[in-house]
């Protein structure tokens, strides 16, 4: 009667046919289900999700460092394809043009603490629309404009360059250093419609990483000379960061096991793994201005057992887990030290302050 039912085409959609597929199956599926019982047979830890716990404990560690090292991956290789080819055309042309610029001026002015003001910024933006007219007023000699204006005059104020630019646009070449050495130049050109109507950023070469739009948004139409200065210490800051993890890595890449940084720089982590003591190293930066940390942890996590810090109490017949024990002076050194230094002073006093550690701890 069941062979009947199920092979009557005018049942198939009953609720008794679709009862006895559901407890029986066609013969496929219930062929495939048996090969799956086989192979699962042989599984020394039984069906899928029912895996040893401490076997996953084990490969857990192993697991997040390879998903950690894919994401670092794809990081850099995000970082060098947004870094190539069209900035540096943009760079290359805005590089060019400023040196035109400064080839052509009749004269560098230096400007010394108050020079560099609103005023002047108004003066720069005068000359930049004067000149504007002029040139398209040149070749009517019935018209002239004020000779005063004539010159191409070229500023610094500190690290920054400013010039005329032709259109009607003020460029700002940033120069950037690292322990008295120059790195690279980054620009920023901007514009008005007229000597009234508020600047804009056209273009610029600062990372696309650190905050120049919104800088532009809160600064700009507001106080443009505040706005200059801020990008100018933007870079700075950015190049300082990165310098000094270029530099570490340098001098000390063979004792430093993993490292890991924000774009920015603001977040930095790094593993120290030769010595007794695995040290873990975590920064992190109040903004972007920032060249020294302001939240920073050390900690030194035991490796031989013999010599653990401390240890946690036993928990549901689990064997005691040794904790971390932080290193305040190492703290404070990379509080106030910049990282290569810092790093140093860690390293040549970190016998000294492991030894009193275990001694403090033993005695409590």
């Amino acid at each position: 009667m069941e062979i009947n039912d199920m092979e009557d085409p005018s049942l198939k959609n009953s609720n008794s046919f679709k009862r006895k597929l559901v407890m029986f199956g066609d013969s496929a599926t219930r062929n495939n289900n048996n090969k799956q019982m086989e192979q699962l047979k042989g599984q020394p830890y039984g069906a899928p999700g029912m895996v040893n716990f401490m076997q996953g404990e084990d490969h857990g560690l192993e697991i997040t460092r390879a998903r950690l090292s894919n994401v670092l991956r794809r990081h850099e290789q995000l970082k060098d394809r947004l870094s190539r080819d069209t900035d540096k055309m943009v760079f290359d042309r805005l590089q060019r043009e400023f040196d035109n610029a400064r080839a052509a001026q009749t004269e560098e002015r230096r400007l010394d603490g108050e020079q560099w003001n609103d005023g002047l910024l108004a003066t720069i933006r005068q000359r930049v629309h004067m000149e504007l007219e002029r040139k398209a007023m040149q070749g009517n000699a019935s018209m002239a404009v004020e000779s005063h204006f004539h010159g191409k005059i070229t500023y610094r104020a500190g690290t920054k360059v400013i010039c005329c630019l032709d259109g009607a646009r003020i460029g700002i070449q940033y120069e950037t250093s690292f322990a008295g050495e120059p790195c690279e130049y980054y620009h920023c050109v901007l514009e008005s419609k007229s000597f009234l109507e508020k600047m804009t950023v056209i273009e610029h070469t600062v990372p696309f990483f650190l905050p120049i739009r919104e800088a532009e948004n809160d600064l700009l139409s507001s106080n443009a000379m505040k706005f200059i200065d801020y990008v100018g210490e933007l870079v700075q800051a950015y190049v300082d960061r990165r310098e000094q993890i270029r530099l570490i890595k340098e001098l000390y890449g063979n004792q430093i096991g993993e490292l890991y940084h924000s774009l920015s720089y603001h977040v930095i982590e790094f593993v120290l793994d030769d010595y007794d003591c695995k040290l873990t190293v975590s920064l992190r930066y109040a903004d972007l201005l920032s060249v020294l940390p302001t939240r920073i942890r050390v900690l030194a996590w035991p490796i031989n057992s013999k010599k653990s810090l401390s240890t946690a109490p036993a928990t549901n017949n689990k064997k005691p887990q040794a904790v971390p024990a932080r290193l305040s002076y190492a703290e404070d050194a990379l509080r106030t030290m910049a990282l290569p230094e810092a790093y140093a002073e860690i390293v040549l006093n970190l016998p000294r302050a492991l030894r009193e550690t275990f001694q403090n701890l033993g005695s409590s």
